[in-house]
């Protein structure tokens, strides 16, 4: 057998092992894992989603996340079923590190990226030139927004007051 035979071989099964540990994901023993795992994403893209709307000080600012994420899990458990599909597929897609090679063009997983690499990820959806790519970032924005701006007690920011019924 030749080096080179052998380098390509290994290259290859290599690539094969990667791509398939990838694309199969094992069902979670764990009952509410996945809801888990997509409540950690959206606790790294509120900051980025909300930037200026969020209150400044830790305790605050904490609790406005923990009541938007609340806010995001009750939003999804609402959607009609094709959205909620859609949505799950992004959100999978996310935590799989070949779905993040293909989205981002970066094998980094979301979760370990900096806010200014979110951001500019975000950024690259936005003004991306593939329609799904620009879906998937309105898409997170609309929920993120929706959900943060449905809880009254972020009402204040926008100077909006329940009318008088």
């Amino acid at each position: 057998m030749q080096r080179r035979t052998f380098l390509t071989g290994a290259f290859a099964a290599t690539t094969a092992l990667a791509l398939g540990a990838s694309v199969y994901l094992p069902p979670s023993q764990w009952p509410g894992a996945e809801q888990q795992n997509h409540r950690a994403l959206f606790a790294i893209l509120l900051p980025v989603l909300l930037d200026g709307a969020l209150p400044q000080m830790p305790g605050p600012r904490q609790q406005a996340i923990d009541r938007t994420l609340d806010a995001i899990d009750t939003t999804i458990a609402t959607l009609p079923s094709p959205q909620r599909s859609e949505l799950m597929l992004l959100l999978n897609t996310l935590e799989n590190r070949l779905g993040v090679l293909i989205l981002t063009g970066s094998l980094t997983p979301v979760l370990l990226r900096t806010p200014a690499e979110l951001i500019a990820m975000l950024d690259g959806w936005r003004q991306g030139y593939l329609a799904m790519q620009q879906q998937a970032y309105l898409g997170l924005r609309e929920l993120v927004m929706a959900a943060f701006y449905a809880c009254p007690e972020h009402w204040a920011a926008l100077n909006y007051h329940k009318p008088d019924i």
